[in-house]
């Protein structure tokens, strides 16, 4: 089991960030590359929970979102081809006297079989390093419906 820990400070409020994350809606891929369309399936989805399934590339996972407390969102895998059940997403968003939040992500991979394990090992090398170019431009992430273009006044 692999173990991911990012952190990133950007402009947008958690309250952005999670419309963003929790926009299962067409070209979610530009905002998330591991979530291609025609993957995402959304089976149920209320005011701060959600039952979806996507993926990329064949592999894909099911996830339960819980966005309930606005501080801490948690994606937890429920069903996958390559992730086992430990698998998951935990973010976390502190408010900074400056008007930035700070964002701690830690991704859980446990791999089904060994050649996911390895996955999960690769995964965990370049991860870091897609959060952080993903990030330089962070208002840009999660503005919803925007598809990743900066949103004019």
């Amino acid at each position: 089991m692999s173990t991911i820990h990012m952190h990133q400070t950007t402009t947008s409020t958690p309250e952005q960030y999670i419309a963003g994350l929790t926009d299962f809606g067409p070209g979610r891929s530009k905002l998330f590359g591991n979530s291609a369309d025609e993957y995402l399936k959304v089976h149920s989805r209320g005011p701060t929970q959600a039952d979806v399934t996507e993926g990329s590339g064949g592999i894909w996972e099911r996830l339960h979102y819980d966005w309930s407390d606005p501080n801490h969102v948690v994606l937890k895998t429920t069903d996958s081809n390559t992730w086992g059940a430990a698998s998951g997403r935990t973010y976390n968003f502190t408010r900074r006297p400056d008007g930035l939040t700070d964002i701690d992500v830690d991704v859980v991979r446990d791999g089904k079989r060994s050649r996911d394990i390895s996955s999960a090992w690769c995964l965990a090398r370049s991860a870091r390093g897609f959060w952080r170019r993903r990030s330089r431009t962070p208002s840009r992430l999660l503005k919803p419906g925007t598809g990743g273009r900066e949103r004019r006044a």
